[in-house]
This record gives structure tokens, C-alpha cells and sequence, in this order.
């Protein structure tokens, strides 16, 4: 067993992306979790998830702290200064891209990427430590170290991944690991640049070139996204980062989107809990659309229907709820039992079961983002996509009273959530509202007829009179906090007195310190959870649309009180600890910051929310 004490708080760690891949640092400069060439490949870097046979990739002082950090404004590059007693320096961290701004547009997957690392002197004299301990494919494949030039080569399987340090030097070669100590005065600038190549690429590809012009070129892109931006309401600098980690959660080559960089950082310490989240969820996806097309991002908000698009090319077939990143379906989970897990929080997973699951809430996703992308946009739309609309609402007239496993993917028998009964109609009133404007051709009447269905089955058997309150399945009591999704789909306004009443009812049952949990009980999987960062947001927004402002704007601002330093959420919040939990950070989250800030916006105006 592994000591906890040799584990950072998830808060402690910083992002950087390129579109491909990402990479969390700690405050003390140490690269712990890395997964090269892309999102979903084997870690190059996982010391988060076993603290003495994961691997890491530290530039740091050997004494002294982090002072302050900071990502450069507009941009997904960190600055981190450091404080010694000698003397002080900043480091500055980057993933090189060669674009960011537009991925659908044809833009290759580069043969090499680049962890760019600058360390400057400050004041005085600072020593700075480098520790390179690559464990490559999650720590099973042991690295083989050579020197080069200028540098250290680490070689496993297929995988290539270059040190290059200043030339003055001195790097120490152990078994595993390149070490060195360097002294930096003030006014001093030095390069540390990781350069990773699969075995097909030519010698050429770990060249590095002139990192200052990577760096130039990587602020530039990022500073053409996030001058996209279209947004000045409420929490403004909020909404433009979680846009950009939005962005950073972006699979260029594809537009498909990771719901989190990370595998297995538990819901609860010690906890089973642990799930791959390195994949595309359709859900996901599709949410994360509507918000940022919302706050101006059109063209990024296509990536993802060109995606379906050609995931869907032919045949629809049967979707799954989520797909690899390059559109491939097979997820095999299994447990990595080698790895002590994040503060012995095992199993360790890698894949998701869930893949094979079914999620009838998914359909209403996908059509309420393409309804909002067609007439918000009017894209040319190829057959295709038209098709896999029109199938996506056949299948929720056909499949709604069928039990599912529902939006949280309960590891237990198939049930009749709400949630997924909620979502097929609006799957169904998104379908009829695009045929009755002449842009989805279908079977119209019978999508109109089952949406009434799916409207009488909910109000009749998913208000419990007694609970005062939707639930969470129908004709049963408990509660979910997914019943706080009714007014925000349009399916009853926020000022029904059901909606009213369950309000209240979440609030009273499934809250504390002002957080909201997904709901209580069992689903399948032992152990317990915290809080969920996205429910609390959704309470804010029914808040928001009944006039209650000020409730509404406290509860936002109670859920960005427990990011990071740097504002990063994961999925869920300890609400006795304020420690975040689960996969880090966490796109569910931070979309639904966006949402909020509109919805608190609207509001605030006296508009309607949809």
C-alpha cells in the first residue's frame, strides 16, 4: 500500500492541451499524468494514479514553493512562479500545437508532440531539479534510456519519447529515470523539451527546432479560439476558461470529445468508483455543443456533428451512448491491478463498460443540440446526418417505455428513469419542431402522438403525490436530481408548482453545505459518492427561472468556490471537505458553468431561458 501522504489534492493540478492529448501538473512542476500520442492511449506519465510505480516528469525547485499561477491570458499555457531563498524563477508550460482553432477542417494528427518547458530566472539563484521517469502504457512496458545529443532517448514497444536539455547539462542516466540539477540566475532562460514519436515516424520527428517560436505559435492558436468568444454576462472569465478547457477536452483530428483527460480518480477515497472517462459520450457531446455554439463557438460546435456524421456514414445501426475518439466501438474494460490506484483507491480501470449499456436519454440530447445547431446556424446538413435524426427519434417512439439503465449508469438491473423518459420526449418534440419547419422528413404524426404518450406516462406515474416531488423512476419515491432537468428541456416551466415543489424537495433531501448529490441509494456498485458539480448548477438554473436571483447566483458561485486555484472542476465535491473528486477536470462540469451563466443572464434580463 502506498502512503497517502505522497499524493497531491486533484485540486492541486493544472491543465495544458492540444487538442490531442493533455497533461496535468502539480504545483511543484511535476508532470503526473500524461497519455501519448492522444487522449486515449496508453500513459506516458501516471504517478496520480500510483504514487511509486507511475512515472512523472518534474521541473521544479529543489527547495522553496509555488508562489502564484496562472494560465497567459487567453491561452491554455501555464505560467507557475517559484520562491526559494536564494532566489526565484518561472517556469512556463505549454503543449505545442500547430493549430487549434478550426479541427474540422482537415487538420492532421502531427507525427510528434511536445511538452514545451521554460524555466527564467527571476532574482537571485534558484536550483532547479529535473527528474524524467517515463513509464510507458500505463507503467507495463519498462523504458529503455539512452543518451543522445543534448538529451536522453526513453524507448518502449513502439513508442519514442526524446529529452532535450540545455547543453551545459550534466544529465544523470539511472535504470528508468534522467535526473539533473540546474542552477538558474536571474535573467537566465533555459529550454526543457519532451518530444513523443511513434516507431513509423522518421529519426527527424523529435527534432525540436526553436521552442520560443513553439511557444509563440501554440499562444497564438489558442488566442484565435479564445477570441471567438462571444460572451459578457455573469462570471464572465468562468465562462471563457471552461470554454477553453472545453476545447482542451477536444479531439482535433475527429471533433469527437473526452468527458475527462483522466481514468479512475475516485468518486470516493478508498472507494470501487473509478471509471475511464478518456471516451466520447454522445450526452456529453452533445451538451457541450449547445453551450458553446451558445457563447459563439459555431464552428466548433460543428466538429461534432461531422463526427456523428461520419460515425453514422451508410447504416445508422444501433448507436452506442459513447465511441472511441476515432468513431470505434469496442471499449473493453478491464482492471489494471499493478497500479495502487489514487490514494489506494483501486481498481484501476482502463475501457468502460458502460459502452454496451443502454441509455435511452441520448436521443434527446442529440436532438435538442441539433436543434439548436439548425436553427441557431442553418449549416448545410448532408442526407446523412438527416437520416441518423430521423432514426434517433424513431427509436425513442419506439423504445421510451422500455426500463434503461438510465443517465448515471446504474450497474444494476434496467429501470424506468425518468431522466430517460424525460429526454425521449424531447427527442421526440425536437424531431416534430424540425419536420414541422420542412428541415427532418418523417413519420411526424406518430413522433407527435408518442411525444404526447411520453408527456401523460411522466406526469401521471413520475410525480409522486405523497413525495411531493418527481422522482427517479417512475411510481417510486426516491428522489434524483435529474428532475431538475424538466424546465431547462421545456418540458413544465420552472414555475409549476411540481417543479416548485421538487425544488424544495432536492433541496431539503439531497443537499448539504449548499451542494447537491445525484440522488441516494444503490445502483449497482458498492460504496458512496459526493457531491455532483453539475446537479447543484442545474439547481441554480431552476432557481434562476422562478426569479430567485440572488439563490441562483449563490449557488454558482458555491460550486466555483472549491476549484482550483486556476478555476479547473472535476466531477463531484466532498461537501464536508471541499476536496474534488472523480475524473479531473471534468467537461460535464464546466459546460454546465456555461449554462448557468446564461441561464442566471437571461434571467437577470427578464428573458425566457429557452
Amino acid at each position: 500500500m502506498t502512503g497517502h501522504q505522497t499524493y497531491r489534492p486533484i485540486a492541486d493540478y493544472a491543465l495544458i492541451g492540444n487538442t490531442h492529448s493533455a497533461a496535468l501538473i502539480a504545483t511543484d512542476g511535476s508532470i503526473d499524468w500524461c497519455c501519448l500520442p492522444h487522449f486515449d492511449s496508453g500513459a506516458v506519465f501516471c504517478r496520480l494514479l500510483d504514487a511509486d510505480c507511475g512515472g512523472f516528469f518534474r521541473v521544479g525547485p529543489t527547495k522553496g514553493q509555488c508562489v502564484s499561477r496562472r494560465y497567459l491570458d487567453g491561452t491554455a499555457v501555464l505560467e507557475t512562479d517559484f520562491s526559494a531563498a536564494g532566489g526565484s524563477a518561472r517556469i512556463t508550460d505549454a503543449m505545442h500545437s500547430a493549430r487549434i482553432a478550426h479541427s474540422r477542417l482537415g487538420i492532421d494528427d502531427p507525427h510528434c508532440h511536445r511538452l514545451l518547458r521554460r524555466i527564467e530566472g527571476l532574482g537571485g539563484e534558484i536550483e532547479i531539479e529535473l527528474v524524467f521517469r517515463p513509464t510507458f502504457d500505463f507503467a507495463r512496458s519498462p523504458a529503455r534510456l539512452a543518451p543522445i545529443p543534448d538529451g536522453v532517448l526513453a524507448t518502449a514497444g513502439g513508442e519514442r519519447l526524446a529529452l532535450r536539455v540545455p547543453s551545459s547539462t550534466r544529465l544523470v542516466l539511472a535504470a528508468d529515470a534522467a535526473s539533473a540539477r540546474l542552477h538558474v540566475r536571474s535573467g537566465e532562460r533555459l529550454w526543457i523539451v519532451a518530444s513523443h514519436a511513434g516507431a513509423q515516424s522518421g529519426e527527424d520527428a523529435l527534432e525540436v527546432g526553436d521552442p520560443e517560436r513553439l511557444l509563440v505559435e501554440t499562444c497564438r492558436h489558442w488566442r484565435e479560439w479564445d477570441g471567438i468568444l462571444a460572451y459578457d454576462g455573469p462570471w464572465a472569465a468562468q465562462v471563457a476558461l471552461s470554454a477553453r478547457i472545453l476545447k482542451m477536452l477536444t479531439f482535433g483530428p475527429t471533433g469527437a470529445l473526452v468527458a475527462a483527460p483522466t481514468s479512475s480518480l475516485p468518486e470516493e477515497v478508498g472507494g470501487v468508483c473509478n471509471w475511464d472517462y478518456r471516451f466520447c459520450w454522445l450526452r456529453d457531446a452533445a451538451l457541450v455543443l449547445h453551450a458553446l455554439m451558445a457563447i459563439g463557438y459555431h464552428e466548433a460546435a460543428m466538429d461534432f456533428f461531422v463526427w456523428l456524421e461520419n460515425l453514422c456514414e451508410g447504416e445508422c445501426g444501433e448507436l452506442q451512448i459513447m465511441y472511441r475518439l476515432d468513431g470505434g466501438r469496442e471499449l473493453p474494460e478491464h482492471e489494471l491491478c499493478h497500479l495502487a490506484g489514487y490514494r489506494d483507491s483501486a481498481p484501476v480501470r482502463v475501457g468502460n463498460a458502460a459502452g454496451a449499456q443502454t441509455q435511452l436519454d441520448v436521443y434527446g440530447h442529440v436532438l435538442d443540440a441539433a436543434l439548436v445547431c439548425i436553427e441557431g446556424m442553418a449549416p448545410p446538413i448532408r442526407p446523412g446526418l438527416l437520416r441518423v435524426l430521423a432514426y434517433l427519434a424513431d427509436q425513442a417512439a419506439t423504445r421510451w417505455r422500455e426500463p434503461d439503465h438510465g443517465l448515471w449508469e446504474a450497474r444494476c438491473a434496467p429501470r424506468h428513469f425518468l431522466s430517460s423518459k424525460l429526454l425521449c420526449w424531447v427527442a421526440l418534440d425536437r424531431a416534430v419542431r424540425l419536420a414541422t419547419a420542412g428541415k427532418l422528413a418523417g413519420n411526424i404524426g406518430r413522433w407527435r402522438g408518442e411525444r404526447d404518450a411520453v408527456r401523460r406516462a411522466i406526469l401521471d406515474h413520475g410525480y409522486d403525490r405523497s413525495a411531493r416531488a418527481f422522482t427517479q423512476t417512475l411510481g417510486a419515491p426516491g428522489l434524483d436530481a435529474s428532475a431538475l432537468l424538466m424546465p431547462l428541456v421545456g418540458f413544465l416551466p420552472a414555475t409549476d408548482e411540481r417543479v416548485r415543489s421538487t425544488v424544495e424537495r432536492i433541496r431539503e433531501q439531497l443537499t448539504a453545505n449548499g451542494l447537491v448529490y445525484r440522488y441516494r441509494g444503490g445502483d449497482g456498485v458498492a460504496g458512496g459518492e459526493a457531491t455532483f458539480a453539475m446537479c447543484t448548477c442545474w439547481l441554480a438554473d431552476n432557481l434562476a427561472l422562478q426569479g430567485r436571483i440572488d439563490e441562483a447566483a449563490a449557488a454558482v458561485e458555491r460550486v466555483t468556490s472549491f476549484a482550483s486555484d486556476l478555476g479547473l472542476l472535476s466531477e463531484q465535491i466532498d461537501p464536508v471537505s471541499g476536496e474534488l473528486l472523480g475524473n479531473y477536470p471534468q467537461g460535464f462540469t464546466h459546460l454546465a458553468l456555461i449554462r448557468s451563466a446564461l441561464t442566471l443572464g437571461r434571467a437577470q434580463r427578464g428573458e425566457a431561458a429557452r
